[in-house]
């Protein structure tokens, strides 16, 4: 089993289960399921503790039951993160792109790294000196995650180029496309073997494990991935057939996976 952060793990369990079951859990169902993991119970409690003290989640306390649920910022993070995950491969684009130009005169480090932290988020690639590309518009989304100063520090433009030959120079020098696709062909080969064990069935926890190493493994590439249309895309692209691969992989294991965590909440 590979090792899992207990932070990035909590996410995943509300990400996939809790919040579609009213966005609270039990904390001791949190330590039930994250035991399957080889997470202690008192990793799990401090793990917990910091993530509301940092605003990720909301507590109420029932006798000494301690729950936790999922707030705005919660909310708004799973659901940008899985409209990044699930909604992929759109080819309809009209050769407009999205430019970020950073007014980077006098910003401090931790200003420069918040903007290109989420300029990243949201797929766009860093061109050269203050320059950004994206081939989408996410405009809002990007100045929603933004507040403030940072916010006015990015003006955005829409252009187009003289051609697609100048277009596929800007995804090149925006993306590293060679490295992203070796590493979309490694999951595709790690976990295509597994599809006939997972159309057979796991059982619960084995299809927990899998679902949890699965999207673990998966969410990384599309927030390196910029969703380039397919006319800027090198030949032999394996994106899509490792996008379609998750999938497939993650439908198969919901049912058990989903049973298991049931059974574990009625504990």
């Amino acid at each position: 089993m590979r090792y899992m952060r207990p932070r990035a793990l909590v996410f995943d369990l509300y990400g996939e289960y809790f919040r579609y079951t009213g966005g609270a859990a039990k904390l001791g169902t949190l330590t039930d399921l994250m035991a399957v993991f080889g997470i202690e119970p008192a990793t799990v409690r401090v793990a917990m503790t910091r993530l509301r003290k940092e605003g990720w989640f909301d507590s109420t306390k029932q006798g000494r039951e301690v729950t936790y649920l999922l707030n705005d910022k919660s909310w708004r993070l799973l659901d940008d993160g899985r409209t990044r995950i699930f909604e992929r491969y759109l080819d309809d684009w009209d050769r407009t792109w999205t430019q970020a130009q950073v007014d980077v005169a006098e910003l401090s480090r931790d200003c420069r790294k918040r903007i290109e932290t989420a300029l990243t988020w949201w797929g766009f690639g860093h061109y050269t000196g203050s320059a950004w590309f994206s081939p989408h518009d996410r405009e809002k989304q990007l100045c929603e995650m933004l507040v403030g100063d940072d916010e006015l520090r990015i003006l955005f433009l829409r252009s187009q180029t003289s051609g697609l030959p100048a277009d596929r120079l800007i995804a090149d020098q925006c993306w590293d496309l060679a490295e992203l696709g070796t590493d979309y062909q490694a999951f595709i080969e790690e976990f295509q073997p597994r599809l006939s064990r997972y159309r057979r069935g796991l059982g619960g926890r084995a299809a927990l494990i899998e679902r949890m190493a699965l999207i673990q493994e998966y969410r990384k590439y599309p927030f390196r991935d910029p969703d380039l249309p397919e006319v800027l895309l090198p030949p032999g692209w394996r994106g899509r057939a490792a996008h379609e691969l998750f999938i497939e992989c993650h439908d198969l294991l919901r049912s058990d996976a989903e049973q298991f965590v049931h059974e574990t909440e009625d504990m």
